[in-house]
């Protein structure tokens, strides 16, 4: 396909040509974190398993913070590529790598700094703690590497060139397998090999990914381009704060209510951590085609071409409502075969309760999420924000309070019960501003 085919190709097809790269290269990204967890769990002990589901909680925000930030780079990077003003687009590339690099390693050092404390004040078991800090410390270094990844896929994305980061994630993803075997089994380094072994594979795949997007941006004749152009890191500001804050939700939501789980112990936690690394790879369809809703609307809207957003976003529906069937059958089926391999001989009846009844309930509302992220990827890629900001804190605050005021009256199973309903508050607050139709007034004034 030509570079501009999410402006050019039917709807349908376009989003699932380009969402279909970004589904596996997250599935892979997620499975070599899923490895993770069933290395430690089978390897290493149960209480290992508790120790890296603990730092899961906290590491998925810095992770969030890196996505969103990746996704605000991208939708200005999509308008002025749609717009077909690559002297612009350069210098929103340049502006955005030197930004995150910049906030990254700000955030490295916060989290070197202020791990130990946050742990504690998350009631982590007292018999993991220490595991937990041992990961955490490695996985901080590595930060800057995580960061300057997500933005760089952002940026190629936004180029309608989704492929690519599939192609490095599959290499980082073999890479991270291979060297978790290497330093748990061989070097029996516990779980410190298991991050170095994600800090090593993330920072090759980064370094080559950079070089390959350097030569990818020579293709596009430009003028001469600012490296840091204030006016365009305040454009990605705007639409990546929001953004930030809707994908750090969940995770936000998930470290508050991990203080929850906690207090039930440590059984509990590595049956409710090896749950988690499912639906990490549950929402990756549903993320994924809320991120292509992004990028084809900010192309769409850049070529002034609003009829087809709205295509774009009944196609990105049934997208959802497929995902969303395959997911159900797989999970009412084969839960317990799937929480079994996290937790393997060492797992306890209890942890393994706990891992079946999360995905057995979740199973059913997966597309929840789905049709919430499509229509959230819409007016996230129109820089309609503001009700968007509304929706996902209403879909945190409901999570935390249902958990906090429930699960320890009525049991763990109430951390479970609250999600869906949280997604489905965020989906009315979210398709209501898209009804209004406020994000085409924003184009028309931008134009």
């Amino acid at each position: 396909m030509t570079n501009d085919y999410l402006i050019t190709e039917k709807p349908f097809r376009a989003l699932a040509w380009f969402s279909f790269p970004m589904i596996v290269g997250n599935i892979f990204q997620q499975f070599y974190t899923m490895v993770d967890s069933v290395i430690v769990g089978r390897f290493i002990n149960e209480r290992a398993l508790a120790a890296v589901g603990a730092s899961y909680a906290l590491t998925n925000i810095f992770i969030c913070i890196a996505i969103g930030g990746g996704v605000g780079a991208s939708v200005v990077v999509s308008k002025h590529f749609g717009a077909k003003d690559y002297t612009k687009m350069k210098s929103a590339v340049s502006t955005a790598l030197i930004a995150f690099l910049l906030m990254s390693i700000g955030l490295s050092l916060f989290g070197l700094l202020l791990n130990r404390k946050i742990m504690i004040l998350l009631n982590t078991p007292s018999d993991t703690l220490s595991m937990a800090m041992i990961y955490l410390k490695i996985y901080f270094w590595g930060l800057p590497f995580l960061f300057m990844y997500n933005v760089i896929s952002a940026i190629f994305n936004a180029l309608g060139k989704s492929s690519i980061p599939l192609f490095f994630l599959i290499f980082s993803s073999v890479l991270n397998i291979i060297l978790d075997l290497f330093m748990v089994t061989v070097l029996h380094l516990g779980v410190a090999g298991v991050s170095l072994a994600t800090l090593i594979s993330q920072g090759v795949a980064t370094l080559i990914s950079f070089f390959v997007l350097v030569r990818i941006l020579k293709r596009f004749p430009s003028e001469t381009v600012q490296l840091f152009s204030e006016r365009e890191f305040s454009r990605m500001f705007k639409i990546a704060l929001p953004s930030i804050l809707q994908q750090s939700v969940v995770s936000i939501g998930m470290m508050l209510v991990q203080s929850v789980v906690n207090a039930f112990g440590s059984s509990v936690l590595a049956g409710f951590s090896a749950a988690m690394r499912i639906e990490s790879i549950c929402v990756v369809p549903m993320i994924a085609i809320g991120n292509a809703v992004s990028s084809f609307t900010a192309q769409n809207l850049g070529a002034n071409k609003e009829e087809r957003v709205v295509k774009g976003y009944k196609a990105s529906n049934l997208m959802v409502f497929f995902f969303g069937l395959v997911i159900c059958f797989i999970l009412e089926l084969f839960n317990t075969s799937i929480i079994g391999v996290f937790l393997g001989s060492h797992g306890t009846a209890e942890a393994l309760k706990v891992g079946e009844n999360y995905l057995s309930f979740m199973g059913w509302f997966y597309c929840i999420i789905g049709i919430k992220m499509a229509v959230d990827g819409l007016l996230r890629g129109a820089g309609d924000m503001k009700m968007f900001t509304i929706a996902n804190l209403a879909n945190l605050f409901v999570r935390v309070t249902v958990s906090v005021l429930l699960a320890p009256v009525f049991g763990i199973s109430m951390v479970w019960v609250s999600v869906p309903f949280a997604w489905f508050l965020n989906f009315l607050i979210s398709f209501y501003q898209y009804k209004t139709g406020h994000w085409k007034v924003l184009n028309q004034l931008t134009h």
